[in-house]
C-alpha cells in the first residue's frame, strides 16, 4: 500500500496550517528553493563554461560542443543517478530529515570548491555536488508527500506549489549566477551558487519544529511502522511498485527530450541566437535563457494545477500517467519552434530570440502536466519501507533521461539540428499516444491509489481501521 500515516499530534499533518496548507510545507518550498537556485545556476554556466575558449576576457575549458554535451549528459545523470542510494540510506538507516540535512552539507561542501580557479577543484566539487544532490533531491520530495494523509486531495496542489519553489530559485539562480559570471567571471557564478545552498540548508535547520513526525527513519525502535518495514510485499504493492517502473520510461522519454535546455539548447543561444536588444544597446547573455522555462512555471503553475482540478471535477480523464503523457505530447511539440530556428539560421545565419522563448513556453506546459504530478504520483504509489527508495528511482529515471538528452545533443553535431528537433517532436508525440491508448491496464495496476481507495491495500497487509487518520 502506499504510505500510512498515523494520526498523532505531533505529525506536521496535524501541526499549524497556512493557506491550507501544513506549515512545514513552506519550510520546504524555501529549502528546496535555494537548493535549486544553486543547482540550475550551476548548470546555466557548467556547458558554457566548457566550451568557451581558454583565451579571451572570461577564459572557460576550450572544449568543443560533442565533448561538452555528453559530459554534461554524464553529470546530469549522475547527479538524479545518486538518488538511488540516498534514498536507500534514507529507509534503512539515516530516514529523510537527516539524509536531507547532510545532502545539503555535500552540496554547500561541493559549490564552495567549485569557486576555486583549478581543475582539481572543478572535480572535486562536481563530485560533491552529485553525493549532495542525491542525499537532498529525493528526500525532501518524499517529505513533502509525507505532510498529508492518505488520501488528501490537496497532496497533487501541495506538489504544485512546492514545484514553484523549485522554479523561483532556478530562476533567480539562472540569472544571477549568469550575470556574475559574465561581470566578474565564471567561478564568481559558481561561487554565487554555493551562497544559495548555504541559506537554504540554514532554512532546512531552522523549520524543524515544523517537520515533526515527517521524515523520520521508519525503522527506529519508537517508530509505528517499525513491524511493517520488516514484512514482504503483498501483491498490491508489487503491482504498484510495477506501475512505478513502467511509469519511470515516460519519465526517461520527457527529461531526454526537455533537458536539451541546459545542454543542446543552451549552446543554440549562446552561437546561433541573435541576441542583441538594440533599442536599449544590450546582449542577453546566452544564461539567462535557463530562466525562460522557470519564469512560466511561476505565472503558469497555479492555472494549470486549476485546469486538471476542473477538469477531474467534471469527470474526465485526470489520473497522473494521462497527464504524464498529454505532458510528453505537448513538451514535444515545443520542439517544432526549434525546427523553426533552425530553418531561420540555415537562411539568414542567426536566428530570432523569440523562437527559444516559445519553445521552452510549450516545454513548461508539457512539464507541469507531467513532473509535479510524477512526484505525488509516487508519494501516492511507493510502500513505505521503500518510499524514499522509489523516489530515488524516480530521480535515477530523470538522470538517464539527461543522459539521453546529452547524447542526443551531441549527436546533432553530425545528423544536424533540423533534424534532430523534428525527430523529438515525431517521436514524443507518437510514445505519449502509445501511453494514452495502454492506460486502462495501467491504472488497474495503482488498485485505486489515485482515488484514496486504501481499504484494499489495508486489509491485504492486516491493519486494523483505527490506525489510519481519519478524514
Amino acid at each position: 500500500m502506499s504510505s500510512i500515516t498515523i494520526d498523532h499530534p505531533d505529525h506536521g499533518a496535524n501541526g499549524k496550517q497556512l493557506w491550507g496548507h501544513p506549515v512545514g510545507l513552506y519550510y520546504l518550498f524555501f529549502v528546496e528553493l535555494w537548493e535549486r537556485f544553486s543547482y540550475y545556476g550551476m548548470r546555466a554556466l557548467l556547458t558554457l563554461y566548457l566550451a568557451a575558449p581558454l583565451l579571451g576576457d572570461n577564459p572557460g575549458l576550450g572544449w568543443d560542443d560533442a565533448r561538452t554535451l555528453n559530459f554534461y549528459g554524464w553529470y546530469t545523470m549522475l547527479v538524479y543517478l545518486a538518488s538511488i542510494p540516498g534514498g536507500l540510506i534514507a529507509d534503512k538507516y539515516l530516514g529523510q530529515k537527516k539524509t536531507v540535512l547532510l545532502g545539503g552539507i555535500l552540496l554547500c561542501i561541493g559549490h564552495t570548491v567549485l569557486a576555486v580557479e583549478a581543475m582539481w577543484a572543478f572535480y572535486t566539487g562536481i563530485i560533491f555536488i552529485i553525493l549532495g544532490v542525491g542525499g537532498l533531491k529525493s528526500n525532501i520530495s518524499t517529505m513533502v508527500g509525507g505532510l498529508y494523509r492518505q488520501g488528501d486531495d490537496r497532496r497533487d496542489k501541495g506538489f504544485y506549489i512546492f514545484y514553484i519553489g523549485i522554479n523561483v530559485g532556478a530562476f533567480i539562480g539562472s540569472i544571477a549566477t549568469g550575470w556574475a559570471a559574465v561581470q566578474y567571471g565564471w567561478h564568481y557564478g559558481f561561487g554565487l551558487a554555493g551562497i544559495g545552498m548555504l541559506l537554504g540548508q540554514i532554512m532546512f535547520m531552522y523549520g524543524q519544529k515544523h517537520l515533526k513526525g515527517v521524515g523520520e527513519f521508519q525503522g527506529a525502535d519508537d517508530s509505528e511502522n517499525k513491524e511493517l518495514m520488516k514484512k514482504p510485499l503483498t501483491k498490491v504493492e508489487k503491482d504498484r511498485m510495477l506501475v512505478m517502473f513502467l511509469s519511470f520510461l515516460i519519465i526517461i522519454v520527457f527529461w531526454g527530450a526537455f533537458e536539451q535546455a541546459g545542454g543542446l539548447m543552451n549552446l543554440y543561444a549562446e552561437n546561433k541566437t541573435d541576441r542583441y536588444l538594440g533599442f536599449i544597446d544590450f546582449t542577453v547573455p546566452a544564461a539567462w535563457f535557463q530562466s525562460v522555462n522557470a519564469f512560466f512555471i511561476m505565472t503558469l503553475a497555479t492555472g494549470i494545477g486549476s485546469f486538471w482540478f476542473w477538469w477531474k471535477k467534471k469527470g474526465k480523464e485526470s489520473s497522473s500517467l494521462f497527464k504524464m503523457a498529454v505532458g510528453v505530447i505537448i513538451m514535444g511539440a515545443g520542439f517544432l519552434f526549434m525546427s523553426g530556428a533552425s530553418m531561420q539560421y540555415q537562411e539568414t545565419g542567426s536566428s530570432a530570440m523569440y523562437w527559444l522563448v516559445l519553445a521552452y513556453l510549450l516545454h513548461t506546459v508539457g512539464e507541469l502536466c507531467a513532473s509535479p504530478v510524477a512526484l505525488s504520483f509516487i508519494t501516492k504509489l511507493a510502500p513505505v519501507k521503500y518510499a524514499s527508495f522509489m523516489m530515488g528511482a524516480y530521480f535515477a529515471a530523470t538522470g538517464i533521461g539527461n543522459k539521453l538528452a546529452g547524447a542526443l545533443g551531441a549527436w546533432s553535431t553530425t545528423l544536424g539540428e533540423f533534424e534532430l528537433f523534428t525527430g523529438i517532436f515525431v517521436f514524443c508525440t507518437i510514445f505519449g499516444l502509445l501511453v494514452i491508448a495502454i492506460l486502462k491496464p495501467l491504472k488497474r495496476l495503482t488498485h485505486g491509489a489515485e482515488d484514496g481507495s486504501t481499504d484494499v491495500a489495508i486489509e491485504d497487509e492486516g491493519y486494523s481501521r483505527p490506525d489510519v487518520v481519519k478524514e
